[in-house]
């Protein structure tokens, strides 16, 4: 891998940033924004646990009225990003074959 993925993110984010590193012609600031990318998807999934763990995206204040959780907007905002930095790096065409990148 010429590219490692970051110590801190998630192993299914670790196995994502280690494909497009390798599969992908990047330069260093498309490296920047596939960091940003799995930063991003890391917190959506870690906003989904906790509104898993607290019963769902609603609950009851202490008039007992329901609103919606916290983590809701986070989750939303951190997929909102993920998605926008996906754009960004436009990886929509074919991998660079190994040969044409120098490997």
């Amino acid at each position: 891998m010429t590219h490692p993925a970051p110590n801190h993110l998630s192993p299914e984010s670790t196995e994502f940033y280690a494909h497009v590193a390798d599969n992908f012609e990047l330069e260093a600031h498309h490296l920047k924004l596939l960091r940003l990318a799995c930063e991003a998807w890391d917190r959506s999934q870690e906003a989904r646990e906790i509104i898993e763990e607290a019963g769902g995206p609603v609950f009851s204040d202490r008039f007992g009225q329901p609103r919606p959780h916290p983590a809701v907007r986070i989750e939303a905002e951190s997929r909102s990003q993920f998605t926008r930095i996906l754009r960004e790096l436009d990886l929509e065409g074919e991998p660079w074959p190994a040969k044409q990148r120098g490997r």
